[in-house]
C-alpha cells in the first residue's frame, strides 16, 4: 500500500479568490469551485488537505486584513471582531492548477432551512455564494505540508475511515489517493439519503452509508454503533477519523480501548462541535497554548 514519509514544516500563503461556480451536491451538501491570479502557485497534498478560508463580514466585500504576513494570527486576533474576517477550516476536494481553480465542498448544516437559525457563517455564504464573490484562503505553497493528515505508516495492512458529512470531502481524497489492493473499511454518517455519492478509489473499499433520516427518537451515535457491531479485517489497522468532536473521540476510545487499535496508528480530528462555534474552539486552543508556554509544557 502506499506511504509517506512524515510530514515537513511548509509556509502557507494568502491567496486572493474569488467564486467561479456553485454546484449543489445532494441536501446537506454544496460545491464551491473557486480561481485566482496565482493558484498556480497553491500546492495541495490531496487527500485530507485542510486550509484556512476567510469569510468578509455581511457589510464588506472582501475580507480586510491588518496584516498578512508572519505575525497575521496575532493581528487577525486583535482585530475588532465586528471588522476582522470569519476563519473556518476547509478541505480541498480537488484542485485544477492549470485552470487555477479549486473545489471545496461546504456541509449546510441545515442553513438552508427558513425555518431555523441552524446553520454558521460559512454555510450560510455558502447557500448564498454567486461568481464573482471575493475571499481569501491560507493555503499551502508545498504538497508536503503539515495541514495534510492521513499518512499511513509503512506495515499498515488495512484502512479504517469514519465521519460525518463535513468530513465526506476529506474521506473521498483519502480513497482517491490509495494504491490498488489496499482494503478499506469506512462508515459516513450522513442527513439525507441523497447526500450519498460516489468515492472513486483503486481500493478495495467497502462504504457503509448511515443515513440520520432513517433513524427514529434515541437513535444513539450511529457511527460508533456500528463500529461495534462490526467485524474487522486481521492485521494491521490505520484508522483516520473526523466529524463532530464529541464522536470523534468516543470513536478513539472504542479503537483503542475495546478493539486494541495502537494509539499512535489512530489520526482522529474535531471538525466541529455540537454547540460551539469555531471561535469558540480557537479561543480554547488559544488560551491552552498560552497556559502552557506559562508552564514550560510546550
Amino acid at each position: 500500500m502506499t506511504a509517506t514519509a512524515a510530514p515537513t514544516s511548509a509556509p502557507f500563503r494568502f491567496f486572493d479568490v474569488r467564486v467561479a461556480r456553485t454546484r449543489r451536491l445532494g441536501p446537506s451538501m454544496v460545491r464551491i469551485t473557486f480561481t485566482g491570479e496565482r493558484l498556480a502557485e497553491l500546492a495541495s497534498g490531496g487527500r485530507d488537505q485542510r486550509f484556512k478560508l476567510f469569510l468578509p463580514q455581511p457589510h464588506q466585500s472582501a475580507p480586510v486584513f491588518e496584516d498578512t504576513g508572519d505575525g497575521w494570527y496575532a493581528t487577525w486576533r486583535a482585530q475588532d471582531p465586528a471588522e476582522r474576517p470569519v476563519m473556518r477550516s476547509y478541505t480541498i476536494r480537488e484542485q485544477r492548477p492549470h485552470l487555477g481553480e479549486f473545489d471545496v465542498d461546504f456541509a449546510l448544516h441545515g442553513a438552508d432551512d427558513p425555518a431555523s437559525a441552524a446553520g454558521g457563517p460559512a454555510s450560510r455564504w455558502a447557500l448564498a455564494a454567486r461568481p464573482g464573490d471575493r475571499l481569501t484562503v491560507l493555503a499551502p505553497a508545498v504538497a508536503d505540508n503539515g495541514g495534510v493528515d492521513f499518512r499511513p505508516p509503512p506495515g499498515t495492512d488495512w484502512i479504517l475511515l469514519t465521519g460525518d458529512e463535513t468530513a465526506l470531502p476529506a474521506i473521498a481524497g483519502n480513497l482517491a489517493w490509495l494504491s490498488p489492493g489496499t482494503v478499506a473499511k469506512v462508515w459516513i454518517e450522513i442527513g439525507h439519503e441523497d447526500d450519498r455519492r460516489a468515492l472513486p478509489s483503486f481500493a478495495d473499499v467497502e462504504v457503509t452509508w448511515l443515513v440520520r433520516e432513517h433513524a427514529g427518537p434515541g437513535r444513539g451515535e450511529p457511527v460508533l454503533d456500528a463500529l461495534r457491531a462490526a467485524g474487522l479485517p486481521e492485521g494491521t489497522p490505520y484508522a483516520w477519523i473526523a466529524g463532530e468532536a464529541g464522536t470523534v473521540k468516543a470513536v478513539r476510545r472504542h479503537l483503542v480501548r475495546e478493539r486494541g487499535f495502537d494509539r499512535r496508528a489512530v489520526k482522529f480530528t474535531g471538525y466541529w462541535r455540537r454547540g460551539a462555534t469555531e471561535e469558540d474552539l480557537i479561543a480554547e486552543l488559544t488560551a491552552a497554548a498560552t497556559a502552557a508556554a506559562a508552564t514550560g509544557e510546550e
